[in-house]
């Protein structure tokens, strides 16, 4: 049978590095080749090609429809960004090929969509992915199906007007502890600019004005969120990925942050174009004040793929930015005192609340996502992961996981 004659059918990309796979972005070429080895002469119909990609999305949540009635509710959803054909080999005639035995090589190509892609990515409830399957069709045998993975990054380059623009913002809240007014905390912070990129260091600059009896703990966080959406409803998933403490501010005390500093660590980039998954990042600027709530200003940030150009320059090539952002997937964490707290202890439970309440609406960032480069694709490759919170569009608490 031909099943026994066929050794080996594989996918193999071309890449430039072959200790690193490819990766593509928007109007890239897609080229490569199958692989057949076979132990002895055998016959072939045809052999096709079939790439494809979606951002798909699924989950299920329980309803009470009275006191003993439930029933599970899906949601689901996809967006199509690639569906492209190739025949590799099939006779004209409908007659069958005679292959002899050994390897056999037949080259591929296609070119990724004009129009903007988005990023690889891979979540608890959805993903977006890319594949090329390969389709080996012989007189009176199965289907041999093989099937190879390949990574989309479309870039943000964070040097446009939008992203090196400052973030800034003030807070204040009165501190009540039985119904007793305690006096006033309040915030202000800012940072240089909206974008970064894994890797670096954001000076945070802030204020914390204590006017309460109690001492208070200043704190910062890097909080990532992801967004599944289907259905009109939506799904959260967030994690803290970076952790900055500072010292107690006493009673009726004022305390000043001078670029303190906080570290990205390999996190993936910002997704904002898919219409059901979203990846979005917030630095959060917190004090912890004894017997009430948390007091917290959020400076949004966004995590490019291309950093800050030296200078001002806009010339560098793009080998270079492949360079620079391959080093992304090697990137070590500095050791950490603590692993980052979960999400849960850095909002309170009316933030958390006040979050989950709707679907936002689309930043309009055309300007922002450029044409191509790479990224980081898996949420946290490099260490364990943290404690996440699942927040779902229809509950009335935040569960923990």
């Amino acid at each position: 049978m031909i099943f026994d004659k066929l050794k080996k059918i594989d996918i193999v990309f071309d890449s430039p590095e072959l200790d690193c796979p490819p990766v593509f972005s928007s109007g890239d070429v897609v080229s490569g080749k199958v692989v057949l080895e076979l132990s002895a002469e055998s016959k072939v119909e045809s052999l096709k090609l079939h790439a494809e990609g979606f951002a798909k999305v699924y989950w299920t949540e329980s309803r009470s429809a009275g006191s003993s009635t439930a029933y599970t509710q899906n949601y689901s959803d996809e967006v199509e960004y690639l569906n492209r054909r190739e025949v590799l080999l099939q006779a004209d005639n409908g007659e069958l090929t005679v292959l002899s035995a050994g390897r056999h090589e037949y080259p591929f190509s296609f070119q990724l969509p004009e129009e903007t892609l988005v990023t690889s990515f891979e979540g608890k409830h959805g993903s977006i992915r890319y594949w090329v399957k390969v389709k080996l069709h012989r007189p009176w045998a199965t289907v041999k199906k093989i099937k190879k993975e390949f990574t989309v990054i479309e870039p943000i380059d964070i040097n446009t007007p939008s992203l090196l623009a400052p973030q800034a913002g003030t807070q204040e809240k009165m501190a009540r502890i039985w119904y007793r007014n305690c006096g006033q905390v309040s915030i202000t912070a800012k940072i240089d600019r909206k974008g970064y990129t894994p890797g670096e260091v954001i000076p945070v600059f802030a204020e914390f004005d204590n006017s309460t009896s109690r001492a208070v703990m200043p704190k910062a966080y890097i909080t990532q969120t992801q967004t599944f959406i289907a259905r009109g409803s939506m799904k959260q998933k967030r994690a803290v990925v970076a952790t900055l403490c500072g010292d107690i501010v006493g009673a009726r005390r004022r305390e000043m942050w001078h670029g303190r500093a906080i570290k990205i660590p390999p996190v993936g980039p910002s997704i904002l174009q898919c219409r059901i998954i979203k990846v979005e990042y917030m630095l959060k600027v917190c004090v912890d004040v004894p017997g009430t709530s948390k007091l917290s200003l959020e400076l949004p940030l966004v995590m490019g793929t291309i950093p800050l150009h030296p200078f001002g320059s806009r010339t560098s090539s793009v080998s270079s930015q492949y360079s620079v952002n391959m080093e992304w997937l090697r990137m070590a964490i500095p050791e950490q005192p603590e692993p980052p707290p979960d999400y849960s202890a850095v909002v309170s439970d009316e933030e958390a609340v006040q979050n989950s309440t709707a679907v936002q609406p689309e930043e309009d960032l055309s300007g922002v996502l450029q044409r191509s480069l790479m990224a980081y694709v898996q949420e946290f490759r490099l260490r364990p992961p943290p404690v996440y919170s699942e927040v779902s569009r229809h509950a009335k608490t935040v569960v923990m996981y």
